[in-house]
């Protein structure tokens, strides 16, 4: 499981298309994102780079989590 800190979600709208984004990535199994705590978490093989890379063409930024 890969955890990510994802900054600039505001709405609903804005963690739906960070959790596309995220399932779209090859390897991806699953993704789950959490509006309030701002952060993802992710089920699968895709390497970190693709994933935060699929963050951030969404317009968002994500960072591993601590």
């Amino acid at each position: 499981m890969t955890h990510l800190e994802v900054k600039g979600m505001s709405c609903d709208h804005c963690s739906a298309a960070v959790k596309r984004a995220l399932e779209a990535v090859p390897g991806v199994e699953s993704a789950t994102v959490d509006l309030g705590a701002g952060s993802a978490s992710v089920a699968g093989s895709a390497p970190l780079e693709a994933l935060l890379e699929a963050v951030s063409e969404e317009g968002y930024t994500a960072t591993p989590a601590s």
